[in-house]
């Protein structure tokens, strides 16, 4: 029985429509408690307590965190989750949310 074989076209068609990816990254800032980075971290992405703490030490240590890397909507959903999740409660100097951008994976 001979194997089906894909014709060029379809094959080049096919890479083509693959979408650019982009990554998700919390930026760092005075006003934001670990606690508040691991529960935003754990609520938005559901990630693990683990998973949370290491994106909150990296992002003190080395002022940013790529969070996820996604398809544009996504990341952009996930940034505007990140701006909207409000202040910090335990610090009163902190009068919103945390920073993230969107940058090319490529």
């Amino acid at each position: 029985m001979a194997k089906p074989s894909i014709a060029p076209e379809t094959e080049q068609l096919e890479r083509e429509e693959l979408a650019p990816l982009y990554r998700v990254v919390l930026l760092d800032d005075n006003d934001h408690t670990y606690d508040y980075v691991i529960e935003m971290l754990q609520q938005i992405f559901i990630f693990s307590l683990d998973q949370a703490y290491r994106h909150a030490e990296e992002v003190d240590r080395s002022g940013r965190t790529v969070l996820i890397t996604c398809e544009l909507p996504e990341a952009e959903f996930a940034r505007d989750q990140i701006h909207a999740y409000g202040p910090d409660w335990r610090l009163p100097r902190s009068m919103g949310s945390m920073s993230a951008v969107i940058e090319p994976a490529g």
